[in-house]
């Protein structure tokens, strides 16, 4: 059975992975602005693809996605109600949720409008997320690097990316 002290050495090396404590700090705070997304299902596959394009340490931007889970669900109504003051749609009539209980491809059968409906709700709410999104990412950057340049473990890991 490992150590203490062995499992934290471990626990730095997989951390480090010839990643700074900048690029650490981009994982995490790209990993929550994505979990926050208004579609819940989204952002985890948001976070693997640009976890691989950007090649960030997967399991961080992955904890940091989990982690504003309860943010997104919170977050869903507040975004689209602000979406839909940034572009209002059409008049809507109410939505009727008692639909919502029908298979999708009933919904889809009897009730296209209601689809159309939140489909409009939906890229509101992703354009207010957007628009949030974009200021907290480059606000936590340097506040997580800050905060990660003082890890012990951290403080060895290249300063340059």
């Amino acid at each position: 059975m490992p150590t203490l002290e062995t499992m934290r050495l471990r626990a730095a090396v997989y951390l480090r992975q010839g990643i700074s404590p900048r690029r650490l700090a981009l994982a995490l705070a790209l990993g929550f602005a994505l979990g926050c997304i208004p579609i819940v299902g989204l952002p985890t596959a948001l976070c693997f693809m640009i976890a691989l394009a950007f090649r960030l340490n997967q399991p961080l931007i992955q904890a940091a996605n989990y982690a504003a889970m309860p943010f997104q669900l919170a977050l869903i109504i507040p975004l689209a109600r602000l979406g839909a003051k940034l572009i209002p749609l059409t008049t809507n009539p109410g939505i009727n949720l008692a639909l919502l209980s029908h298979s999708p491809a009933q919904l889809l059968t009897y009730s296209p409008q209601l689809v159309i409906q939140l489909g409009g709700m939906a890229g509101q709410a992703l354009l207010a997320w957007l628009l949030l999104a974009i200021p907290v990412v480059f606000l936590l950057t340097p506040a997580l690097t800050l905060v990660l340049r003082r890890v012990p473990a951290l403080s060895d890991a290249k300063t340059a990316n």
